[in-house]
């Protein structure tokens, strides 16, 4: 097994969609092949589409995922799509290249230049270690604050070793606390702290905003945690939206179980009858995940 990098734009030429799939031509089969079973990283680069005059890129790399198989195209010869699983997006964006470091030592050419013809491959082999920088990088503060490391046991009769155990990087960001928090902290920054369907922004006493981050498909149905299956939610709200009470279409208008949302209820959703959605493209809502809920959660 080995990992990789992988270069998705918001836009896609291919079939992508970063939380299943990676669409690839035959090009890149034997490198992706030795990946499976192992992780990969996504990258955006500049351009947000195949046109040459598109900008707007994230130029970093955002997410991480579990390559679980590679399957052929049947629509498109010579392509295949690699399927993942355990999708996370970071709370940082890492940039390829931060002043003279290259998270990939293979992007620096020796004058410490950056060589252009392995920076245009799709698909890039990455040693373990500058994964794990990569990861380290985009969630700094939260592993900062994560008390998921803990220290080894110490049979009777033995010192304690001078250092502390820690975890392997990736078991710690794939446990389910991890994962939560790091869902609800991106969630919530998206919407500002807001609630999608309501419009309501509440903070509490200690500072602190009383909007929940919900799963658009849920965790139990294999929704991934990423920011386009996520909204920002009232308690009470989130409640309705799990239960299938209230739902969003691919227009991002607001759908009601009819005759089972309380009038009381109906007058706090936003005048509108639409979400509010965040600023950024590349986290609103997938309609993908959107037409999950209306096929399996909804009632109406």
């Amino acid at each position: 097994m080995a990992k990789v990098v992988l270069i998705t734009k918001v836009n896609p030429t291919y079939d992508d969609l970063p939380e299943e799939r990676y669409h690839f031509p035959r090009t890149y089969l034997n490198a992706i092949q030795q990946a499976v079973g192992d992780w990969a990283i996504y990258y955006e680069p500049r351009r947000t589409s195949a046109e040459l005059s598109s900008r707007g890129g994230r130029m970093a790399y955002f997410a991480t995922a579990r390559i679980t198989h590679v399957e052929p195209d049947s629509s498109t010869p010579d392509h295949f799509y690699a399927y993942v699983t355990d999708f996370l997006e970071f709370e940082r964006y890492v940039p390829f290249r931060e002043g003279e470091h290259y998270y990939e030592s293979a992007l620096r050419r020796s004058d410490g230049g950056t060589s252009k013809g392995m920076f245009g491959r799709a698909v890039r082999p990455i040693p373990d270690q500058e994964y794990d920088l990569i990861l380290r990088a985009g969630f700094a503060t939260l592993l900062l604050h994560s008390n998921e490391a803990p220290t080894r046991e110490i049979a009777p009769g033995l010192e304690e070793e001078p250092s502390v155990f820690e975890r392997p990087i990736i078991e710690r960001v794939v446990a389910r606390p991890f994962r939560d928090a790091a869902f609800s902290r991106l969630v919530k920054s998206a919407y500002g702290d807001t609630c999608a369907i309501t419009g309501l922004k509440i903070i509490n006493g200690g500072g602190r905003s009383e909007v929940q981050a919900a799963h658009i498909r849920p965790v139990a149905s294999k929704g991934p945690d990423s920011v386009r299956n996520g909204l920002a939610l009232s308690g009470t709200i989130h409640w309705m939206f799990d239960r299938g009470l209230i739902s969003i279409d691919d227009d991002y208008s607001i759908l009601t179980a009819q005759g089972r949302v309380p009038d009381t209820l109906e007058r706090l959703i936003r005048p509108e009858r639409c979400i509010a959605t965040p600023s950024q493209a590349e986290f609103r809502p997938h309609p993908q995940f959107l037409k999950f809920h209306r096929d399996h959660v909804f009632k109406g």
